[in-house]
């Protein structure tokens, strides 16, 4: 299943009024054209404000430790070559992804927990917008990760700090990423008064009529061949446009049996727990486990394990309709 359909609903949310900072869901629409040479696209730094989309809201904030397992899903045809939520334009064949909260652009590192096949990605967009969900990928990254003919996985999202801070130096600069990224020193990153989120846009819009080189179709036995074994690092890549590009290559490494789990709820005091433990009753039956984050001790309230995402999805909205509306499927 895949995660299209709920995307466009972000539009009227994320947009500036002169509509010049366009989404993947609902930017102009551009010109046919095969030119083949590179136009200025990289777009700009982009964090955002908290928005809504189907009654979930959504926080954009510099998470430079995010590191989370769910499910992962793709899309690609229907939004190809249409702006992204930091006026990149999407190319579904890039090693790109799109994220709900992550600062735009970022690189992750993205890890099939079932096939154990593990690459790095540029996050350009928002999304997905459908439950249960953690990450969208393109049409390329989806192939070499082996998505795109389940479309969905359980996967692992891990942020790449430095490199993602010096991807937001370079936008902020209006200069292009270096290929070399990671190997620049990153300043900490910026935090506005009052932990506001940061959103800037320092670089001109993007071309009204972009230009977008049509890349040739390649089937995922061809692409695995041609990808990097063993070598999924952010030192390789290129810039294109003006942004810098993970190369498509895979790191193997051994799959991980994982189950699903909704997790409906995590709290800081016991009795928040339990209570929602108590609340999910008549959903099914929830247990209450405690864990350490970052030095801090938390009880998280599950359900499971589930066997099957299409079995996670309906549990998850019958969680959600019970009131825990921050509820998510997590793989473990």
């Amino acid at each position: 299943m895949r995660a299209t359909t709920k995307r466009s609903a972000i539009a009227a949310m994320t947009l500036a009024p002169i509509l010049v900072l366009g989404a993947c869901t609902n930017g102009t629409e551009p010109g046919k054209s095969t030119a083949s040479a590179p136009v200025q696209q990289r777009g700009y730094y982009k964090v955002g404000n908290p928005y809504e989309v189907e009654g979930m809201r959504y926080v954009p904030r510099e998470d430079y430790g995010y590191d989370e397992t769910g499910v992962g899903s793709w899309y690609g045809p229907g939004f190809h070559a249409k702006y992204t939520a930091n006026g990149e334009i999407y190319d579904q064949n890039e090693v790109t992804a799109a994220h709900k909260t992550l600062p735009l652009p970022s690189l992750v590192r993205i890890t099939n927990l079932e096939n154990g096949r593990q690459l790095i990605a540029r996050v350009n967009d928002r999304g997905p917008f459908v439950a249960g969900r953690i990450i969208d990928l393109s049409k390329r990254s989806a192939q070499l990760l082996g998505v795109e003919k389940v479309g969905t996985a359980k996967v692992r999202v891990q942020i790449l700090a430095k490199e993602s801070q010096t991807l937001k130096e370079a936008a902020l600069q209006g200069k292009p990423a270096a290929t070399v990224v990671a190997q620049a020193p990153v300043p900490p990153p910026v935090v506005e008064p009052g932990g506001r989120d940061v959103e800037r846009t320092p670089l001109p819009p993007p071309l009204s009529e972009p230009v977008v080189a049509a890349a040739p179709a390649v089937d995922e036995k061809t692409l695995l061949a041609q990808a990097s074994p063993g070598s999924a690092t952010v030192a390789q890549g290129t810039t294109i446009g003006g942004r810098f590009l993970p190369a498509a290559a895979i790191k193997q490494t051994a799959p991980k049996k994982t189950q699903l789990f909704i997790q409906a709820g995590a709290f800081g005091v016991l009795d928040n727990a339990e209570r929602l433990r108590q609340q999910l009753t008549k959903v099914g039956h929830a247990d209450v486990s405690q864990v350490q984050v970052g030095g801090r001790t938390f009880f998280r309230v599950r359900i499971g394990p589930l066997t099957s995402v299409d079995q996670a999805d309906a549990a998850l909205a019958k969680v959600v309709a019970a009131g825990a509306g921050e509820a998510k499927i997590v793989a473990e």
